[in-house]
């Protein structure tokens, strides 16, 4: 089992091992694996930077998050020219359905309403304006309409996870509640656990996913 010192200790230099972020704005503290990032930095993209590295360490079981982000002079935008900046992003990028999602700018905040039939396309939505310049914050509030039932739901998923190169298909139970997933099972890591539920939102029609799914606790020999 890793100690909190040597998680702690591999989460710092791997933010010090992305080039974009300044690691010293950045602080790091480990409790019974969870860790806490903490901090100020001038954009919304570095502060998902710095949580992507996180999660890649062995040995951390949940992240919390209290990084604040000042906007530099450099990166400062008026919510109108944030705003006309999402419409431009959502309108070139090709898997999104623009016509369909309404946006709202407030202090560089920006909220994504509307409804679509596949979760990539509203993960793509975000992933399209989470690092324009001048955005403090995305809240996703675009719902999925259903398309099939929950044992087709539950077999299509399963399918996914065998399939997939980086998740234990042997070690995770797809159940479904009407359009609602849960995983429960044994994963090797954060990263996993987080790669079966994003296959699960990758199945068209789910509105819901609760993963359950457990850590195991690496082995490391030093």
């Amino acid at each position: 089992m890793r100690t909190d010192n040597q998680i702690q200790k591999d989460v710092m230099d791997e933010l010090k091992w992305q080039p974009f972020l300044n690691s010293s704005e950045i602080g790091v503290a480990v409790k019974n694996g969870i860790v806490t990032l903490s901090g100020n930095v001038d954009s919304f993209s570095k502060k998902l930077t710095a949580e992507r590295a996180a999660k890649k360490v062995a040995g951390v079981k949940a992240i919390a998050e209290d990084i604040h982000i000042g906007v530099s002079p450099a990166y400062w935008r008026t919510d109108a020219e944030i705003a006309e900046a999402v419409l431009n992003a959502l309108k070139w990028h090709s898997v999104v359905p623009d016509d369909k999602i309404k946006i709202k700018v407030e202090d560089g905040d920006v909220t994504l309403e509307g409804e679509l039939e596949w979760e990539y396309q509203r993960v793509n939505a975000q992933t399209a304006i989470q690092y324009l310049s001048g955005v403090r914050s995305v809240f996703n509030r675009i719902t999925i309409k259903p398309k099939l039932t929950p044992l087709e739901l539950e077999k299509k998923i399963a399918d996914a996870f065998r399939r997939n190169a980086t998740v234990d298909a042997s070690k995770v139970t797809v159940d479904t509640i009407g359009n609602k997933v849960v995983l429960t099972g044994k994963v090797r890591s954060l990263t996993e656990s987080e790669d079966a539920e994003d296959v699960a939102w990758e199945a068209p029609g789910v509105r819901h996913v609760e993963n359950k799914l457990t850590i195991e606790e690496p082995e490391f020999v030093y």
